[in-house]
C-alpha cells in the first residue's frame, strides 16, 4: 500500500471510529454524524396534519364550515391492517388476543389508541411491552377517526366507522366525535374548552376530502403550541456546563430543513441521548424569518 493509500484509509479508520464514539466522548466542535440508517419497518399509509400557520388566527378568513372538527387525544397512533396493529412507525404493537378477536377481520382502520387525558405515558409503556398485559388493556381504547381507502368524503368515511364500530358492538372501539364550527369564535370557545378539560387540542379535517396520506392541508391541528417530528441526524456535544454530554441533536423535518434542537433534556437524557436515526418530537414558537422552527425544544423519543 504506498502512502496516499494508507493515509486514505487511516482517515477511513479514524471516520468510522468517530462515528461509533458516544457524544459524551467527542471533543468540543465536533459532531456524531448519522450513519447509513439501518433497514425499518414498513410505515402504514396514515394522513398526517399540518398546523396552520398562525395558529388558531392564522384560519381568520377561512370558511371553517368546510371542517369537521374533533378533539386531538394524546395517545399513540395506531393503523389496523384487519391482521394486526401497527405504530406510525410500522412496529407491530402487541396486543393480548382478546384484544385482537374484537376487532373487525380484514377490515383497515385508522385511529389512535388512549388511556384517558394526561395518560400518554401510562398508554406507551403498556405498548412497549413485548408481552401485554391484560389489566392495561381493559383501560385502553381505539379512538377511530379514519377509514383507510375508504371511498367518498371524509363525512361518508365517519359514517362507515359509526356501522363499523356499532357492529363490533365493544368498549374498546369508539369514533371520534366529529362536529361543524361555524365561526372562529365558536372554533375558540371549543378550544378553550377541551384545553380546560385536560384535552391536548382539536382537529380539523376538511369533510369533503376524498382518502389522503401523507402531510396535507386537508388536516389540520390546533394546540397551545406548535409541535412535529424530526429525525436525529447527528449528536452535537456540549459546552460549559454541559461539557461531556450532548449539547444539541441534529434533526432533519418532514420539510427536509435540518436545525439544532439543545433544550427539553434532563442530564439522564444528556448522557443517553436519542439515537441516530431515531424520530423525536419537539415544539416551538412560530418560525424564524427563513422558515425554521423558533425556539425548538426536545419533549419524547417517538418510540413508536
Amino acid at each position: 500500500m504506498n502512502g496516499k493509500a494508507a493515509g486514505r484509509a487511516g482517515a477511513g479508520l479514524q471516520r468510522r471510529q468517530l462515528l461509533q464514539l458516544s457524544p459524551a466522548l467527542l471533543p468540543a466542535g465536533t459532531w456524531a454524524a448519522a450513519a447509513p440508517a439501518p433497514a425499518s419497518a414498513i410505515k402504514p399509509p396514515l394522513l398526517l396534519a399540518q398546523t396552520p400557520r398562525g395558529g388558531l388566527d392564522g384560519l381568520a378568513g377561512r370558511d371553517l364550515s368546510r371542517y369537521l372538527v374533533s378533539e386531538k387525544f394524546d395517545g399513540v397512533r395506531a393503523y389496523w391492517t384487519g391482521e394486526r396493529l401497527l405504530s406510525r412507525q410500522g412496529l407491530v404493537l402487541a396486543a393480548p388476543p382478546s384484544v385482537l378477536a374484537r376487532l373487525p377481520p380484514q377490515q383497515p382502520l385508522d385511529g389512535e389508541l388512549w388511556m384517558g387525558r394526561g395518560r400518554f405515558e401510562a398508554c406507551s409503556a403498556a405498548l412497549r411491552r413485548s408481552a401485554p398485559r391484560e389489566d392495561e388493556w381493559q383501560q385502553m381504547q381505539y379512538l377511530l377517526f379514519e377509514l383507510p381507502g375508504g371511498a367518498g368524503p371524509f363525512s361518508a368515511r365517519v359514517a362507515r366507522l359509526q356501522e363499523i364500530a356499532a357492529a363490533a358492538d365493544t368498549p374498546l372501539l369508539r369514533v371520534v366525535p366529529q362536529d361543524r364550527v361555524e365561526s372562529l369564535a365558536a372554533l375558540r370557545q371549543r378550544l378553550q374548552a377541551v384545553l380546560r378539560a385536560g384535552g391536548e387540542g382539536l382537529m380539523l379535517h376538511e369533510a369533503d376530502a376524498p382518502y389522503l396520506s401523507g402531510r396535507h392541508e386537508a388536516l389540520l391541528k390546533l394546540k397551545t403550541h406548535d409541535d412535529e417530528d424530526a429525525l436525529v441526524i447527528a449528536h452535537l456535544p456540549g459546552q460549559g456546563r454541559w461539557s461531556g454530554l450532548l449539547g444539541a441533536l441534529r434533526v432533519r423535518n418532514a420539510a427536509g430543513q435540518e436545525f439544532n434542537i439543545g433544550s427539553g433534556f434532563n442530564e439522564a437524557q444528556r448522557r443517553a441521548p436519542p439515537p441516530l436515526g431515531s424520530t423525536v418530537s419537539y415544539r416551538y414558537r412560530g418560525l424564524t424569518g427563513s422558515g425554521l422552527p423558533r425556539f425548538a425544544t426536545f419533549v419524547r423519543v417517538q418510540e413508536l
